[in-house]
This record gives C-alpha cells, structure tokens and sequence, in this order.
C-alpha cells in the first residue's frame, strides 16, 4: 500500500467513520450537535462551532495549494465563524467541513508518494508530509476538545 493511502485513511479515520483512536470521529460527533448546542459558549473556551470552523479554514487553505492554488490562509483568521444563527447555518458549515475532509482525504490518496517528501509551499513550512500530518495532529487536539465540550453542555442540562 502507498503511503499516501495509508495518510488518507488516517484522515477518514478522524474526520469520517473512524473509531480506532477515539471510539468516535468528527462526522458522527457533528452530526449529533444542534445548533444551540455548536454555539454554547462555556467560560472562555472556543465554541464547538468556531473549533470546526477552525479546523474546516485549515482544510480548505491546503487543499487550494493540493489544487494548484497559493497558500492564502492565515492563523489570524482561522477563528473568523461566521454568525450561526439558525440549525441551516450550523448545517451548512458541516456539510462544508465534512465535504473538505472528504477531498482533502482523497486528494492524498491520489498523491504520488514522491509527493509526500517535496516542499509545501516553501521551505519553511517543510515537506507535504509534515504539513499533512499537521493537519491530523491538530484536528485531533481539537477533536478531543469539541468531544469535552459537548460533554460539559449536556452535563449542565441534566
């Protein structure tokens, strides 16, 4: 098996139907979260909606470059959530994230493996690889928070 296979399973593993790592994955923990619920703050931390959205901004800025395009993203601007005002609002930046999470996956799985080792972007940002699996690594410090933040919302409700 290629080792881009290998990195876009990983990918579906946290993002899509994985269960290995966490019992869980961000499909089905998003797709149970109403609206209200993505939009609870508690105390100062980040809402489940603005840690998706953050997530989704770093998703979608890479895979721009993957489709030729320039790295545009900027940390400063990852936590930019739109407004969510209603269960269609929540909906749309699911269906976003979970769209992205699906190409992102399959477009590493079309990756050559020499790919994997080349430049991303600039040297700077290091190698394909290291920025794939970035993106893996963070998603998953987020997903760990999302999941205790869901529990602290329903805990409060009983």
């Amino acid at each position: 098996m290629k080792r881009s296979d290998l990195i876009a399973n990983r990918l579906r593993e946290i993002f899509l139907n994985g269960y290995w790592i966490a019992n869980t994955n961000y499909k089905d923990q998003l797709e149970n979260i109403r609206w209200e619920q993505a939009i609870h703050q508690i105390e100062d931390l980040n809402t489940i909606a603005a840690l998706t959205y953050h997530i989704n901004y770093y998703l979608s800025g890479i895979l721009n470059v993957f489709n030729g395009g320039l790295l545009e993203i900027k940390d400063q601007y990852s936590f930019d959530l739109p407004p969510i005002h209603s269960e269609a609002d929540w909906e749309k930046l699911v269906k976003e994230f979970l769209a992205n999470s699906t190409a992102f996956a399959n477009e590493v799985a079309q990756m050559p493996d020499e790919k994997l080792d080349q430049v991303f972007v600039n040297e700077k940002y290091g190698t394909y690889l290291r920025n794939i699996e970035a993106v893996i690594e963070h998603s998953y410090y987020h997903f760990g928070q999302i999941v205790l933040i869901k529990k602290l919302i329903l805990a409060a409700r009983k």
